[in-house]
């Protein structure tokens, strides 16, 4: 039997098909012998068939090879679809009512046991699964996590393109710059001691492309960043870029909201309500502890500093006194915690940089248990459970520390109780955007200014005058998107001025030559008539990990690397050979 062409996929023939002759190849995902009967499943990435090789009407050599078949060999089948037995219908199968009765088979390759199954639902380890992933992938949950992602790109491309956009590409080969991560380098070859960077985005280029009149780009661009990884974060990622000019915050988050909605009605049947709700950066961080909240549930954390004030608990009464903040929330139904428990979250939020944690649970018979309610004086215990309404076989947790400090922590806390108490609806979909984020931060490692996104981001109308007398004051024109507490991009009206790039430069430390060195040709570009614009990107892989509802970027990405940027699968990074070292005249161990 020589190789034909296929005529169907596996998963796609059904009781229409009935009575056809068709040629069929993929793998095989299981064989039974039943003695003169031979159920073969054939598994390509639409589905498994079944294919019945019977002895009584097969030439031998035929039957013969069929029993020689075992998992992932790869064959050609050639048979008539036929109905199934009614007590042979399998209902867990989209191919269940039919099967294919084989008149010819050729071995197209064969297969070394595999190290994984290749099938859903089992319990293998991450690590073997990352170090065999071309056998992962062939498992159909994973086919269909591709072509998920696959298709929320093409849904947010044709989108992009019907608002006027223009997709252009930008060089991986870049310059370093500072924006916020450390850069990949890559030596240069002909004069060693030079290095391009692998872009942390396209930043500079997109802004560029501005300046060049474009108006509106895009790309689905790849970039990299050296940082320490977890869950959500890798090495190299792909970003929905974009880019606009002769525009306000509200313009680009009109389109960005519209290509969400397309995406959540195209892939998911779902409708976003639009305008999306806005909230600033000083009112998540207030309300919620965190610039990404997640608000699918309640519990808010409130400033109880006025109702502990005089209290006589030094803890409050100390943190007050040097203008921090005490804070807290209650959490409905967290009575029923013990106190090994209590103390567990103690633990945690310290995690967080604070000093402690302090709890009340109020009990039905009018007692309290806590760990700092003797050292309230007077009735300012009281006055701190009625202001945050906590009842009978709920918990209340205050912390006291800085500002920004304690609210990060309680934040913290309140995700891990929203998650411990159950009080998340993993059903919805929960989309807003956080605005005025803080310009600049001061790092105490530097002494210094950094900026808060990059030093291209734009400064409020009303704040430009904070830049010279209280650095820390000013609100940026960003903004982020945030979908059920996590980040999904963010973006911000540019500096288009060389005067406000330049003062911007010098808040964050550097000097007019430091500023040259590194930014000169975009100080240059700014000089020859560059349009107001503005731009946001927002993430792929973790729009497509929250879409799916998987639990890591590395079950929606073909070849992820683990947490400490290892791919198992190439062993990568890995030694390079001397010559070529000593080309780039490089040590090795440099």
């Amino acid at each position: 039997m020589a190789m034909t062409k296929r005529t169907h996929m596996c998963g796609e023939i059904g009781t229409g098909d009935i009575g056809k002759q068709v040629i069929l190849k993929g793998w095989v995902q299981r064989a039974r012998n039943l003695g003169g009967l031979i159920f073969l499943s054939l598994r390509d990435h639409t589905g498994i068939v079944q294919a019945v090789f019977d002895s009584t009407v097969l030439a031998a050599d035929t039957f013969a090879l069929a029993e020689s078949l075992r998992g992932e060999f790869v064959v050609e089948v050639l048979g008539t679809v036929r109905r199934r037995a009614p007590e042979a219908v399998n209902d867990k199968m989209k191919t269940g009512e039919i099967e294919v009765a084989a008149s010819g088979l050729l071995l197209l390759n064969t297969s070394k046991t595999p190290p994984i199954y290749i099938e859903d639902g089992t319990n293998e380890q991450e690590s073997i699964r990352l170090k065999y992933r071309y056998l992962d992938l062939r498992r159909p949950g994973m086919q269909a996590m591709l072509r998920f992602r696959h298709q929320v790109i093409r849904a947010l491309r044709d989108y992009i393109d019907a608002q006027g956009f223009v997709e252009v590409e930008t060089p991986i080969l870049t310059k370093s710059t500072p924006e916020g991560a450390r850069d990949y380098l890559v030596p240069y070859r002909l004069k060693p001691g030079l290095f391009y960077a692998l872009p942390q985005s396209p930043q500079i280029y997109k802004q560029l492309l501005m300046v060049a009149g474009l108006d509106r780009y895009y790309q689905v661009a790849r970039c990299f960043r050296d940082e320490d990884g977890r869950a959500d974060r890798q090495p190299e990622f792909t970003q929905f870029d974009m880019e606009m000019s002769f525009i306000e915050p509200e313009d680009i988050q009109t389109v960005v909201e519209g290509a969400y909605a397309h995406v959540f009605k195209e892939l998911m049947g779902l409708d976003i309500r639009m305008p999306l709700r806005r909230m600033t950066w000083r009112d998540a961080m207030a309300r919620y502890g965190s610039d990404k909240p997640d608000t699918r549930f309640g519990m808010e954390i409130s400033d109880v500093s006025e109702a502990v004030r005089g209290c006589g608990f030094a803890v409050f009464e100390n943190a007050l006194a040097d203008g921090q903040i005490v804070c807290a929330i209650c959490a409905k139904g967290a009575g029923r915690f013990s106190r090994k428990e209590l103390d567990a979250l103690g633990e945690f939020v310290k995690t967080y940089h604070v000093k402690g944690l302090a709890w009340a649970v109020p009990v039905e018979d009018g007692s309290i248990r806590s760990s700092f309610a003797k050292a309230m004086q007077g009735d300012s215990m009281q006055r701190l459970l009625t202001q945050m309404d906590c009842q009978a076989g709920d918990a209340l947790f205050v912390i006291a520390d800085k500002r920004l400090v304690a609210l990060t922590a309680m934040g913290q806390l309140r995700l891990r109780l929203g998650r411990e108490l159950e009080l998340i609806d993993n059903s919805r979909f929960d989309l807003l955007w956080i605005t005025e984020f803080p310009l600049l931060s001061w790092s105490e490692e530097d002494k210094r200014f950094v900026a808060e996104h990059h030093p291209f981001t734009n400064v409020m109308d009303e704040d430009v005058a904070l830049m010279e007398i209280d650095p820390g004051k000013v609100r940026a024109k960003s903004y982020d998107l945030v979908l059920n507490g996590i980040e999904m991009g963010s973006g911000s009206i540019r500096i288009h001025q060389s005067e406000l790039q330049a003062k911007m430069f010098s808040l964050i430390g550097l000097s007019d030559e430091e500023a040259q060195e590194k930014f000169g040709f975009l100080l240059e570009a700014f000089q020859y008539g560059t349009p107001p614009h503005g731009g946001f990107a927002f993430g792929i892989d973790r729009l497509v990990m929250v879409l799916a509802g998987a639990d890591s970027l590395r079950d929606v990405l073909a070849f992820p690397k683990i947490q400490n940027g290892v791919c198992l699968m190439m062993d990568t990074p890995a030694a390079v050979q001397k010559d070529q070292l000593q080309m780039l005249r490089i040590k090795a161990g440099e």
